[in-house]
């Protein structure tokens, strides 16, 4: 998902218009997967031509006019300023901080591996094939990092990102809110059968009041709410407008914080039928992890896994005008970091003989949820997948899963391989179908290459 911190609804139209501008730029950054040679014309500018670096944003005292990036700005998060604000996200908003603790660091032993970039795959729907290290630049990623059996085989940076500084982490940030609810259910301190609206009264009248807690977590709630960036008058621009600190105009009507826009929620549909995904239920279960346990999400994930697993970087959540951190896809965090919980998910949970996370929720998590529910959302380029705990389930031979971000983020695990690939990226077509041709086949080629190591 796009942030949701986005300008106020005075400037919506604004944004709609530059929205549909991306949208169109994306459609031919998708087409291209399969043009001629002749359509030259019709690419973005290349991961070289858009590096942060190269085009100078905000370098000076102060910068120059034309090369400042403002929160407060409608085109703060359109390419190619997005490579720039994904690892700036504190200069430019309020945020939570998720504290790495005063613990001493976990280190990965390291043994690079230079033969990894040269391993080749067929994109999905292409005919020539690729190599890893081509692949790291056409989906304009930030920082890979590759695990193999807990050491670190693989490490690579460009853009906006080094190993020192937090990238957005988009919509992996919802499988990490997933998480913390699947840790509450298998300790006992959420009932996933029990209603929404018996843990947070306040969304008894809403579209998640008589939903239940695992319908939340599966993504199979039915609400009426559009995600489509590309609709000036889609619900995620009210959604948007309600979660941003900024200043409200003063005849501004609507909803002010994420729990006031969760309220307004509609039904639509059977919940339980099928998978839908909707960042709005992320926001929904960090509520309701808010109201169990009496911690925010920034606050809890710092207490239960980020000050025990040697972190090596503090992270940090943007934060609406009262200061709830947004559980859908806010999280800023060092991509070694992203690793590390990579390898935790690999590991059971344990890391050095201690118990991190419920081996319950993973087992949960592992086996997946309901292809049928699943199918029905119709994601052509995931054929047999599935979806739970805000984790997406691969179901192939080597039981890989994964948290995806809207432009190239992941944390791909590997059980069969002993893998784990952390990712950031800065992709500026905002959808995965954007990137799953060149990431999916290419993560499958590692991983077939360290089975035999």
């Amino acid at each position: 998902m796009f942030p949701r911190l986005l300008p106020p609804a005075t400037m919506r139209p604004l944004q709609g218009l530059r929205l549909r501008a991306t949208a169109t730029l994306a459609a031919g950054a998708i087409a291209v997967l399969s043009a001629p040679a002749g359509a030259e014309a019709q690419r973005p500018m290349s991961a070289a031509q858009s590096d942060p670096a190269a085009l100078g944003w905000m370098v000076g005292a102060p910068p120059p006019a034309e090369k400042i990036i403002r929160f407060s700005d409608g085109d703060y998060f359109t390419f190619p300023k997005l490579r720039w604000t994904v690892c700036h996200f504190r200069e430019l908003m309020p945020t939570a901080g998720v504290g790495r603790g005063l613990g001493p660091l976990h280190f990965f032993d390291r043994k690079i591996d230079d033969a990894i970039n040269a391993l080749t795959f067929v994109p999905i729907g292409g005919v020539r094939p690729m190599t890893f290290g081509e692949a790291f630049d056409v989906n304009y990623t930030d920082g890979l990092v590759i695990l193999h059996k807990g050491v670190l085989v693989y490490e690579r940076y460009a853009g906006c990102l080094d190993e020192t500084r937090q990238h957005a982490a988009m919509s992996v940030t919802k499988s990490l809110t997933g998480l913390l609810g699947e840790m509450l259910v298998a300790e006992g301190k959420i009932d996933d059968k029990a209603k929404v609206a018996t843990l947070v009264p306040e969304l008894a009248t809403s579209a998640f009041g008589d939903a239940t807690v695992r319908q939340v977590l599966d993504m199979t709630t039915g609400l009426h709410y559009s995600e489509d960036y590309s609709d000036p008058d889609a619900d995620v621009w009210a959604y948007s407008a309600a979660g941003s600190p900024l200043p409200k105009p003063a005849d501004f009507q609507g909803p002010r914080s994420y729990f006031d826009y969760l309220k307004t929620v509609k039904k639509e549909g059977q919940h339980g039928a099928a998978f839908g995904y909707k960042t709005i239920n992320s926001d929904a279960l960090g509520w309701i992890i808010a109201r169990v346990t009496g911690k925010s999400v920034a606050t809890l994930l710092s207490e239960r896994i980020w000050s025990r697993m040697g972190a090596e970087l503090d992270a940090y959540y943007p934060v609406d005008s009262i200061g709830t951190p947004f559980a859908g896809g806010g999280f800023n965090a060092g991509l070694r970091d992203m690793a590390r919980i990579g390898q935790l998910m690999l590991d059971g949970g344990v890391l050095d003989g201690e118990r991190l996370i419920p081996e319950a929720a993973i087992a949960h998590i592992r086996a997946g949820g309901d292809k049928a529910a699943f199918a029905k959302a119709d994601y052509p380029l995931l054929p047999g997948w599935s979806y739970t705990g805000m984790w997406w389930i691969s179901h192939n031979a080597d039981g890989a899963f994964m948290a995806r971000g809207v432009h190239g983020q992941a944390i791909y695990v590997d059980p069969a391989a002993q893998m784990v690939i952390a990712r950031f990226a800065s992709n500026p077509v905002t959808s995965n179908a954007a990137n799953d041709p060149t990431s999916l086949p290419a993560y499958a080629a590692v991983a077939d290459y360290l089975k035999g190591k």
